[in-house]
């Protein structure tokens, strides 16, 4: 069966990795980032660059999008021109994190240019991302999923979770987990330490009982060995608390411990110097806030 050809729009920390085993893998890839040299790195895989969005996206049959954001997938789709630009039939997805209402509308207006469209954010970080066992969140209609299934199947584990929106709404419920225990796991570190113990032995203790998570295992490592170049910037896990707190809002509901994690990222983004660490990071602003050198 002959492979589509993909146009991979946003070739950073995660979408590199995606785009690079998508190359790998023998499908056709034309790449395009806003920042040049982010895309050229694709070269040696085998990618075309593009020097637009629009024109990367022309004759392609699937439009993979990995922005930061809502806000830059919106410009980057009608303001740049990818809409108009896209063949009828092809399929969009857009593994980015945005808000549900976001999906939608885009959702929406794909289908005015006669175009599939899946929301389709993952989980699992860089590392995931380089060793091809991404979480993948999907919404939409089967058919599509169907379709780009051995799309996904290169990038990691895919599971439709619903009409599109749900994969952005479990995206939300992977990161209110991972907010909350990324910032429980720091919490855990620094009273082990604090009380006289030594906080590597604690959690290796820890591991493989009920406390256990890959959170425990690899950020817990993080913060113990201060690694905090970012698999995960904390100034993204913000914006997807943020996002969590507001559809929270929306519908109604009280929150409180991701409502008190989200004013901690905030602190760290905003007032100490936090944005573009991991999101380990938290840690640093725990121990910030108790005094206690890191």
């Amino acid at each position: 069966m002959t492979k589509p050809v993909i146009a991979f729009l946003g070739t950073g920390i995660m979408g590199y990795q995606q785009a690079r085993r998508l190359c790998e893998a023998g499908f056709p890839v034309t790449v395009w980032n806003r920042t040049r040299e982010k895309a050229e790195r694709l070269y040696d895989a085998g990618a075309r660059i593009a020097e637009t969005a629009a024109e990367a996206v022309s004759g392609a049959g699937i439009v993979i999008i990995m922005l930061s954001d809502g806000p830059a997938s919106d410009q980057v789709l009608y303001d740049g021109g990818v809409f108009a630009a896209m063949d009828s039939g092809a399929t969009l997805i857009n593994m980015a994190s945005i808000p549900v209402a976001t999906a939608r509308s885009e959702a929406d207006e794909a289908r005015r240019h006669a175009l599939d469209y899946l929301d389709a954010p993952v989980s699992g970080g860089e590392k995931g991302a380089r060793e091809g066992n991404l979480a993948i969140m999907v919404g939409g209609e089967a058919a599509h999923f169907d379709a780009a299934k051995p799309v996904f199947d290169v990038m990691g584990r895919a599971t439709l979770v619903g009409p599109v929106g749900c994969g952005e709404l479990a995206k939300l419920c992977n990161q209110l987990i991972v907010a909350n225990t990324i910032t429980t796991v720091a919490e855990a570190l620094l009273l082990a330490k604090q009380g006289g113990a030594d906080p590597a032995a604690v959690r290796g203790a820890l591991m493989g009982g009920f406390a256990d998570s890959t959170i425990l295992t690899l950020h817990g490592e993080r913060m113990l060995n201060g690694d905090f170049i970012p698999g995960g910037r904390s100034v993204l896990q913000l914006k997807d608390c943020r996002t969590i707190t507001e559809l929270a809002d929306e519908l109604g509901l009280d929150l409180p411990l991701i409502t008190k994690v989200t004013a901690l990222f905030q602190d760290f983004v905003e007032d100490h110097g936090g944005a573009e660490k991991d999101h380990a990071g938290i840690y640093l602003e725990l121990a910030r806030r108790n005094g206690i050198s890191p």
